[in-house]
């Protein structure tokens, strides 16, 4: 009888210690990972949370955060190694299709698949869907989109959108209603410089480059237009892309003085030092307005969403996070992956400052009592447009002469026909030479 009491408690004992165990962070204790991200406020945000990761789960977290241009130009060295010196970084859209081209990136499903590593409450579902296609996925519909055929890289974690910014007492002063469509938002960018002399009407991206070329699209999808058909066919230059170039144009020319110079510092400095009415641009912005140390405009801004062409379609841009194929930890990776982009985390980023990217967070009380701008910016992601513009890896080129040609249009007057024909020839024979007419 002893003797089975004695084999009782040790198998009791071993039980306890299996299950001293079986968390899902412990095998990963005192792992140290290095991750790479932007020096970007989000980011800014998230390092202050980190420390909570390791807390709960034992798993130390090195971050190198680079300006943009230098992270890009390392993670393109680094990857390119046999064993690289990061387990998770951080990426644009564009570098979507240049990483996944390269098999450079994880596939996520084998960890999805995991249950050991998966979490059963991540619900997937409340991230904002433009973004997990946006951002995410390749292989789907026209090679960078969801579809039966696509598969996850990456995941959000950053994202933002196109809102509009507006002066709520000028607009208060001069009985103003707040623009919901295209023919609204373009007769107010001209009325408020007549209604108050020395200010511009909306703030504008045009400098040339991308920036021009940002501005742009911001207005092509709303209005119904796109790049290419679905065949690879430029369509820039029809009439939607002609109207989005006119708005273009209308905003720049009633815009505040040296609009045409304009980058996303220069357009939102106007906006913050008062000189402007409106900023229709990113929702990371937000973190700016209410900052006395950069904004004269405290108190004063209103958000909206993204006015309505024939559509709805603001724009998805941001950051995900991803694991390099040659990472050393990657399932202590996927493990922080999946922490910072949970439900939980998610909240703790956004009170830190971060741009969130569940509609949970964007919904929660605690979030909006901080931050009151974040329930209008979850609306506005509902009709973020993970098609904007088309994330393949020719779209630098055409993106770069599409910003010259956009230029000389605000710049020189160059007609805005003339500017986009010749895009989209050169567009055309971009596209002959990566392959995309193959198999017409």
């Amino acid at each position: 009888m002893t003797l089975l009491k004695s084999i009782a408690g040790l198998s009791a004992g071993m039980l306890l210690a299996s299950s001293a165990i079986a968390g899902p962070y412990d095998p990963y204790k005192g792992t140290t990972l290095v991750v790479n991200f932007p020096a970007h406020p989000h980011y800014d945000a998230v390092k202050r949370v980190l420390p909570e990761f390791t807390k709960e789960t034992g798993i130390r977290v090195e971050v190198d955060q680079l300006q943009y241009l230098k992270m890009r130009e390392k993670q393109t060295l680094e990857l390119t190694k046999n064993k690289g010196d990061y387990d998770l970084l951080a990426y644009v859209v564009f570098s979507k299709a240049d990483y996944v081209y390269a098999d450079q990136l994880e596939n996520l499903a084998k960890y999805f698949m995991n249950p050991k590593l998966a979490d059963p409450n991540y619900d997937a579902d409340d991230l904002i869907e433009g973004y997990v296609a946006n951002i995410g996925v390749a292989g789907g519909k026209k090679g960078y989109m969801s579809g039966p055929t696509g598969s996850l890289f990456g995941v959000p974690f950053g994202s933002e959108t196109s809102v509009l910014g507006y002066r709520k007492d000028i607009f208060e002063k001069h009985g103003l209603e707040v623009p919901e469509t295209y023919d609204e938002l373009l007769d107010l960018a001209c009325k408020i410089p007549e209604l108050e002399p020395g200010m511009g009407g909306l703030a504008s991206r045009a400098a040339s480059g991308h920036h021009a070329s940002h501005a742009f699209l911001l207005h092509l999808a709303p209005l119904g237009g796109r790049i290419f058909d679905d065949e690879w066919n430029p369509t820039v230059n029809n009439a939607a892309g002609v109207k989005a170039a006119q708005a273009l144009k209308t905003i720049v020319e009633c815009g505040p003085e040296g609009s045409k110079t304009f980058g996303f510092a220069e357009a939102g400095a106007s906006f913050l030092q008062g000189t402007s009415a409106m900023f229709l641009d990113s929702t990371v912005f937000a973190g700016s307005v209410n900052d006395p140390s950069k904004s004269k405009v405290v108190g004063k801004i209103g958000w909206a969403p993204h006015p309505m062409g024939v559509r709805k379609g603001s724009q998805t841009g941001g950051f995900g996070i991803a694991i390099p194929k040659n990472a050393n930890n990657k399932e202590a990776a996927f493990l922080l992956m999946q922490w910072l982009t949970s439900k939980k985390a998610d909240k703790l980023v956004a009170l830190a400052g971060g741009n969130p990217s569940r509609y949970s967070t964007h919904a929660d009380a605690e979030v909006n009592a901080k931050f009151p701008h974040m329930a209008v910016f979850g609306e506005a992601l509902k009709d973020a447009d993970p098609d904007w513009r088309p994330i393949i890896p020719v779209w630098g080129k055409i993106n770069a002469d599409l910003g010259t040609s956009l230029s000389k249009v605000l710049t020189e007057d160059l007609d805005i026909q003339i500017a986009l024909d010749g895009v989209a020839e050169r567009s055309k024979v971009i596209m002959e030479e990566a392959g995309y007419y193959t198999w017409q």
